[in-house]
């Protein structure tokens, strides 16, 4: 048995590029900085607040949401995946990169939202 789940509460750290592929279908992406506070120990040690980056990846049905909604500081709620993906650059030197790919996100904060801040498109679920 196996789980890959992620939760993550944090900030857009740039507007959202959308890409448009020639079939129609669309991709989002956007960083999203999760922040743990810092705080000081008993002894009078300062921790300082710890900030994560993570590369986020939005598709199919939810792109909508993040091309209406979503822009650089807009707080959010995501739940998705962890993937691993490699490429070459010009020079034939791997790199690897590590995303969330998004199955479900709320919007946080005060602007409103016309379904309740919760998109989660049951059809961009594959069938079990």
């Amino acid at each position: 048995m196996s789980l890959n789940k992620v939760f993550l509460i944090g900030n857009v750290g740039q507007d959202p590029k959308i890409t448009t592929f020639r079939d129609g279908g669309k991709v989002a992406n956007f960083t999203l900085a999760t922040t743990e506070r810092g705080f000081t120990t008993k002894d009078g040690r300062k921790i300082e607040d710890s900030t994560e980056w993570h590369n986020v990846v939005v598709k199919n049905a939810l792109v909508s949401v993040v091309e209406k909604f979503v822009q650089k500081g807009t707080a959010l709620f995501v739940e998705g995946k962890i993937a691993t993906r490699t490429y070459q650059d010009n020079s034939g030197q791997t790199h690897y990169v590590t995303e969330i790919i998004v199955m479900n996100l709320q919007l946080l904060g005060s602007k409103p939202n016309p379904n309740g801040g919760v998109y989660r498109p049951m059809n961009d679920y594959p069938e079990n």
